[in-house]
């Protein structure tokens, strides 16, 4: 049924969304790390999205005859990716990782950026919300019309 093709599609954005939010908080949790068990201070982590296709040949067979399929749509996260930008360098000398000149390597995790990727996150969470809830107010509705 096309309703369940859709709320699928809404469940993969609300799990892809869901990790994207709880990167953008471990980033903010660790704006001041800045040693790590490498011992460098900790990199801004990004996730990756990626869309959810069949392309297989039975996939274009189907879709080129226009049968309905099953085919699962959608997005997924395929990786968590660190940000290779600098690291930020602040004087403080009484740091106990400052160095030779009283420089310490912060993270490079902009707050600013952090905080509008959460709240970008958090209202595309709340849309596909939205959406799951219309679609399924529409197949109760459809149910309704059966009685």
């Amino acid at each position: 049924m096309a309703f369940l093709s859709a709320m699928n599609i809404s469940a993969s954005a609300l799990t892809a969304q869901r990790m994207r939010l709880d990167i953008a908080s471990e980033n903010i949790a660790n704006v001041n790390t800045t040693r790590t068990e490498s011992g460098e201070p900790y990199r801004r982590k990004m996730v990756v999205f990626e869309p959810i296709e069949q392309s297989n040949f039975q996939a274009v067979l189907n879709r080129t005859k226009r049968l309905r399929t099953t085919e699962q749509k959608g997005v997924k996260v395929t990786e968590i990716i660190e940000d290779t930008s600098d690291f930020k360098m602040v004087y403080n000398p009484s740091h106990p990782d400052a160095d030779e000149n009283g420089y310490v390597r912060m993270p490079n995790v902009d707050l600013l950026k952090e905080t509008v990727d959460s709240m970008e996150a958090s209202r595309a969470y709340d849309a596909n919300v939205t959406a799951f809830n219309a679609i399924k107010n529409m197949a109760t509705k459809g149910l309704d019309v059966g009685k």
